[in-house]
């Protein structure tokens, strides 16, 4: 069956409910499991009216990001030894999420991604889409998804 799970995660309580859903079924069939957590890059400053806005600096933005990176990755690798399932933890800088996913799915030779649902509805839904759909739509690795 499968051996090696590979479960997004962003720190959500969603997203760790998932997390130890996937222990579960990790323990139970005897995979491990590859925790991804997957950064915002540091967004486009605006530059409108001759001021510019910007969040923070960029240093600071990206320090803090992978800060948060490690915190929500040390939580869920302590709840996969909680549940006795062996584990890795890896984390990248992207604005597209799915295609990290995708990616790293293929890359470390994962047979299930295990994933929240976090779907937008209504409008913006329709115009963006959620990561989890597009996860569903690209990934060539059977995707569960957690709702």
């Amino acid at each position: 069956m499968y051996k090696h799970i590979l479960v997004p995660t962003d720190g959500s309580e969603l997203s760790s409910q998932a997390v130890d859903q996937a222990c579960l079924l990790a323990g139970s069939i005897g995979a491990r499991i590859t925790l991804l957590y997957v950064q915002p890059d540091y967004p486009q400053p605006i530059v409108g009216e001759g001021a510019l806005i910007a969040p923070e600096h960029r240093d600071d933005y990206l320090r803090g990001a992978a800060e948060l990176a490690e915190k929500v990755l040390d939580e869920s690798a302590r709840r996969t030894t909680l549940h006795e399932v062996p584990a890795d933890t890896h984390t990248e800088v992207s604005d597209r999420p799915w295609e990290v996913i995708v990616r790293v799915a293929e890359q470390r030779k994962c047979d299930l991604v295990f994933m929240a649902s976090h779907g937008r509805r209504g409008l913006v839904g329709l115009l963006i889409g959620s990561e989890t759909h597009k996860v569903l739509t690209h990934c060539k690795t059977p995707v569960l998804v957690y709702r």
